[in-house]
């Protein structure tokens, strides 16, 4: 499809209006309803809804006609998500499955992988999930200690991983292990694709202070997987991890162009600054009307900032290390209204009083929470690292495993 044969986005979005309001339900309320404890019906929900857009030709806009998408750009995924406000969308497949996994698959798959799992996903009949973080790991994702060795024509994997969003619910997890123990750290790693149901791999739920339990922890055993099942290169991972990142902080900052409607389901929906206003009743008092304009002042330089960088780096005028800008202020944007949510709601957090039911217990949860945004996607401070090293040239920091090949970089204590 070239320029001069793609639909208009005006033309597109007309069309989008007119088959939402024809065809898809309407949310119940003003907000996305929160997944329930056992969301099971929420994930079946979201399937059925995701083979709704692509029965009705409205799945995977940014995605390749070949692959199952229909090849338009960001300015037409913008437009489809602003008419479905107010419609149910399959918002538990943005993330990680579209903006994270198939985003990486498109850029390091292979064409087998690209035609079956990305297409299955636009279908709605497969979900993904990554398989990166290790209990021992932190923010070190390079030094991943989960292993693959040769096994004939594939591989055996064991180890562990957790923080592993929605892998519950997921049918292939992207996996990074290691198969090179001989070389530095960031050169002897591998990216698999991995049946979470594969034989020998357990998988445990997480549950967080606010009741959610999206996180899991996997622990694979002798879990064999085919060379196919290779993504990029063998002990070239980091490259396909390091895109991989790339997307997840891309979609952490709201850069995206492959999430479809807006919103995030919660177990427990945050309470924003205007919202708490309004609850308490406190719309008139000077004080606190500065608070929610530092609030909104701060959610617009969100919006405009995450628009610019995308486009810089979709035209090559910033290096791609800038999404990292996008996914920084998405957690100082987070923590900001967290923390002034606790400063207009005063005493009424602790003792649950001065608000509309549930409110205040609501904005306590979500203070409880709050440091939860300098850490998903990839610590805070490991993206300011990168702004200072990758962006303004600054020295990089001292890594005394710089170089030294893995087996011999001292683990543990």
């Amino acid at each position: 499809m070239t320029e001069s044969t793609m639909e208009s986005v005006e033309s597109f979005r007309l069309r989008a209006r007119a088959w939402l309001a024809e065809n898809m339900p309407r949310q119940a309320g003003d907000e996305p309803p929160p997944l329930s404890d056992d969301d099971t019906s929420d994930w079946i929900r979201a399937r059925e809804l995701q083979r709704m857009l692509y029965a009705g030709g409205f799945a995977g806009i940014c995605f390749p006609q070949e692959y199952g998408g229909l090849g338009l750009t960001r300015a037409h995924q913008q437009a489809f998500t602003e008419e479905s406000i107010g419609y149910e969308m399959p918002l538990p497949l943005n993330i990680p499955t579209f903006a994270i996994c198939a985003a990486t698959l498109l850029d390091m798959g292979t064409e087998e992988q690209k035609r079956d799992r990305i297409g299955a996903a636009i279908r709605g009949e497969e979900v993904l999930c990554q398989f990166l973080s290790e209990p021992r790991g932190g923010s070190d994702l390079a030094g991943v200690t989960t292993r693959a060795d040769r096994d004939g024509d594939g591989w055996i994997l064991n180890g562990a991983k957790t923080w592993s969003t929605s892998a519950y619910a997921a049918d292939w997890g992207l996996c990074l292990a290691r198969t090179n123990w001989e070389v530095p750290k960031h050169r002897g790693l591998t990216m698999f694709l991995v049946p979470t149901k594969a034989p020998g791999v357990t998988m445990n739920r997480i549950r967080m202070v606010n009741g959610v339990r999206e996180f899991c922890e996997e622990f694979f055993d002798d879990v064999w997987v085919p060379d196919s099942a290779v993504v990029g290169e063998v002990d070239a991972g980091w490259t396909v991890a390091s895109r991989q990142l790339f997307h997840e902080r891309n979609s952490m900052g709201g850069g995206s162009p492959y999430v479809s409607g807006r919103g995030h389901p919660r177990t427990v929906p945050k309470v924003t600054p205007l919202e708490i206003v309004r609850a308490c009743g406190r719309t008139e008092d000077p004080r606190i009307r500065e608070l929610v304009g530092e609030y909104l002042a701060m959610a617009a330089v969100q919006r405009q900032t995450s628009d610019r960088v995308t486009r810089a780096v979709g035209t090559g005028a910033l290096d791609p290390a800038a999404v990292s800008l996008i996914r920084l202020l998405h957690a100082e944007g987070a923590q900001l209204s967290d923390d002034l949510a606790v400063r207009i709601a005063g005493a009424g957090v602790a003792t649950g009083t001065g608000a509309e039911p549930g409110v205040a217990g609501r904005v306590a949860i979500g203070y409880l929470m709050r440091q939860s945004a300098s850490l998903g996607g990839g610590s805070t401070e490991m993206a300011r690292n990168v702004i200072s090293e990758r962006l303004l040239g600054m020295p990089r920091e001292a890594a005394p495993d710089r170089d030294v090949p893995f087996k011999q970089v001292k683990q543990g204590r």
